[in-house]
């Protein structure tokens, strides 16, 4: 009875500092929700409050009338966001599939070579690039900063450590039966995966949509940049501009986001977990 009483008191000190841990994740999120429904003397009104005196859309509308084109940078993030995740899906899974299942003469020294590409920032590349895309015609287009990032030394590493997780039987039953790699691969190696790929997707997702340095760099007029720079133009010079504003507009950038983890957080918590422990 007692070790009955101590793993339940255990139970409950573990959900109680869980949802103190959470509480605090979503107190910024909370306080960023309330500064955006405040007029512009609440939003420095001292001692702040937690709670807007009185709820006011007006700059959700302000954002919406400004004189950035929001709703077109919207449309930009979006379209870089999503071409970029499904492009780092695609070809991560293929490259880690070869990585993990294939035998092939140089495998281990070429994979040391992809991760080698991690300990190179953006800084470091962002020259060539550009005089390469000024080269090609694209500079200034969202396309342009899509095609950097179809692919990911972090994405394959994710995705072959999940697969090297992963038992090998099926794939060598099916291969004595004559099945070739792309059916292997498809049919049995690509259900398992889900886990990874979700947590794959939402961190490539994340990550893209969060992209400042390389987007400020490639994309200068401003019916082609990107949501970060949109907060940078709305905050104005020497953060002049009007925060409970600039607030509004960093409500809408992130809900995305947040959306997309709340579906899939199971799946990316999961993923993360089986990723890179074994073998």
């Amino acid at each position: 009875m007692e070790t009955k009483a101590s793993q339940r008191w255990l139970d409950w000190a573990i959900i109680a500092v869980m949802a103190v841990i959470g509480f605090f994740m979503l107190l910024p999120f909370a306080w960023l929700f309330s500064m955006s429904f405040r007029t512009v003397k609440d939003a420095y009104q001292m001692p702040p409050s937690f709670f807007p005196p009185r709820f006011d859309f007006d700059n959700y509308r302000a954002v919406l009338n400004s004189s950035v084109p929001f709703l077109q940078i919207y449309a930009n993030s979006v379209e870089v966001a999503v071409i970029v995740t499904i492009g780092q899906l695609i070809t991560c899974t293929l490259a880690a599939f070869a990585f993990a299942r294939l035998n092939f003469p140089g495998r281990d020294t070429l994979f040391f070579v992809m991760l080698a590409g991690l300990l190179f920032p953006a800084q470091v590349t962002i020259i060539p690039i550009y005089l390469g895309f000024a080269r090609i015609g694209l500079l200034n287009r969202p396309i342009g900063l899509a095609l950097m990032y179809l692919t990911s030394s972090f994405g394959v590493f994710l995705v072959r450590q999940f697969m090297r997780s992963q038992p090998k039987a099926l794939e060598e039953a099916a291969l004595m039966d004559g099945a070739g790699y792309l059916k292997i691969f498809f049919r049995i190696s690509l259900p398992q995966l889900r886990p990874a790929l979700a947590a794959l997707g939402i961190i490539t997702f994340t990550q893209t949509w969060n992209y400042y340095f390389q987007a400020r760099v490639l994309l200068e007029p401003q019916d082609s940049m990107t949501l970060p720079i949109a907060m940078d133009l709305l905050r104005g010079y020497l953060g002049s501009g009007n925060l409970a504003l600039v607030m509004a507009a960093m409500s809408m950038s992130v809900l995305p986001v947040v959306l997309l983890f709340l579906l899939a957080q199971k799946m990316v918590i999961e993923g993360i977990a089986m990723s890179g422990i074994k073998n």
